[in-house]
């Protein structure tokens, strides 16, 4: 059945309706990774992050099938620059949490201490699940600290998300302009550049016509 508007209230419209419905569609949970990471291998996982973003994280490495020795991988994560946010050496199973302090590409890699051996010895399993932004915020603690209801907290999560979709158009936005201020800026130059081309090459084409002119005229081939 419809609903009916209550009395001294508006119907609501579909349209105010659609943002709302958009942020509970991108709202969904994120998967996490598996792969395969045979002996003495190395695979690394990367990803690009805004600043001051909360990072969290949690892996699990499986043992292969048949194997007495366990898991053995180590962890690392790093920043393009280098810079170790975690590490952890006979990693297993564990949790990591980090901040960045610039919008910068991480990479996370694992690289297995099992032997490669001389038959065919089965693959470690890495599962990665990798959080960061509004996904990576625990709003069960934030409900119990600042004592929120359910809807207060959904409405305090979808104020988090808008407000993360808001910065990622305004990184957009600012990367647009530094985009199209650098073609500017070579169309620019590339136009100076052609200019002076043409000149060099009239300069040269005149400077071969007199020298010609000349040199003929030396050698009597014409008046």
């Amino acid at each position: 059945l419809p609903l009916l508007p209550l009395p001294g209230h508006p119907r609501l419209g579909r349209a105010p309706l659609l943002p709302l419905l958009l942020l509970l569609l991108l709202v969904g949970p994120a998967r996490p990774i598996s792969f395969q990471l045979p002996g003495k291998a190395r695979k690394c996982l990367r990803e690009e992050i805004h600043r001051d973003t909360l990072v969290t994280g949690e892996y699990d490495i499986s043992a292969p099938p048949g194997s007495s020795t366990g898991p053995s991988a180590n962890l690392k994560i790093t920043d393009s620059a280098g810079h170790i946010l975690y590490a952890k050496e006979d990693a297993t199973k564990g949790k990591f949490a980090f901040t960045t302090e610039d919008y910068d590409m991480f990479e996370a890699c694992f690289e297995s201490k099992l032997p490669v051996g001389t038959g065919r010895m089965p693959d470690q399993l890495v599962t990665l699940d990798m959080k960061h932004g509004v996904e990576a915020k625990n709003y069960e603690e934030i409900a119990k600290v600042e004592k929120l209801k359910p809807l207060e907290v959904e409405l305090r999560r979808l104020e988090d998300l808008s407000e993360s979709i808001v910065n990622d158009f305004a990184y957009m936005k600012k990367r647009e302009e530094e985009m199209r201020d650098t073609n500017e800026s070579t169309n620019t130059r590339v136009l100076y550049f052609s200019i002076f081309s043409m000149c060099c090459l009239i300069g040269l084409a005149t400077w071969q016509v007199f020298y010609l002119r000349r040199f003929f005229k030396a050698k009597k081939l014409i008046e």
